[in-house]
């Protein structure tokens, strides 16, 4: 097992092939989530996941030190997860983070990682070109974040249709 990126668009399949694969690791595993429940209706779809998961996994909320996280659960876990970096770029963007810095230390975080990590990402770039300043940099944004991680991970998979395609690895 090792470093692996799953990248696809909303509701592909990510999240399930990248549980998929952690699971094949014995041991408490980590599942570390960067949304937050803002409504009603993200606070049901939460507690759905959590509960889909099952005992074997603890969920670790961190909508922004995402860095500190995978380094804290690599020491207690045997496998981490992180869904999703979407999310957690957002969340940067609109609390006013420096992007590049952030980039920086996820980078270093998951490169020194000891055990099997699966990150998720939606691939946003596929679409048309959005409209507004905000949405731009928010698409260049996550496109270079992306474009980092694939470089330093092993395993790079494309979701599409619940179909896996290996890009690395």
């Amino acid at each position: 097992m090792s470093s692996l990126l799953v990248l696809g668009g909303a509701r592909s399949g990510k999240s399930s092939y990248a549980q998929q694969y952690i699971e094949q690791t014995d041991g408490p595993l980590a599942y570390i989530a960067t949304a937050q429940a803002q409504d009603a209706e993200m606070a049901d779809r939460i507690a759905r996941h959590r509960a889909e998961r099952g005992p074997r996994w603890q969920t670790i909320e961190t909508p922004i030190d995402l860095p500190r996280a995978i380094a804290e659960a690599g020491q207690t876990h045997s496998g981490i997860m992180v869904d999703c970096l979407t999310l957690w770029l957002t969340n940067l963007l609109l609390a006013g983070h420096d992007l590049i810095e952030a980039r920086r230390q996820l980078i270093g975080s998951v490169v020194s990682c000891h055990v099997p990590i699966a990150l998720v990402a939606n691939e946003v770039g596929l679409g048309i070109v959005p409209d507004n300043p905000l949405a731009r940099r928010f698409r260049d944004e996550a496109g270079w974040l992306n474009q980092a991680l694939a470089k330093v991970v092993d395993k790079v998979t494309l979701i599409v249709a619940g179909l896996a395609v290996s890009l690395k690895g």
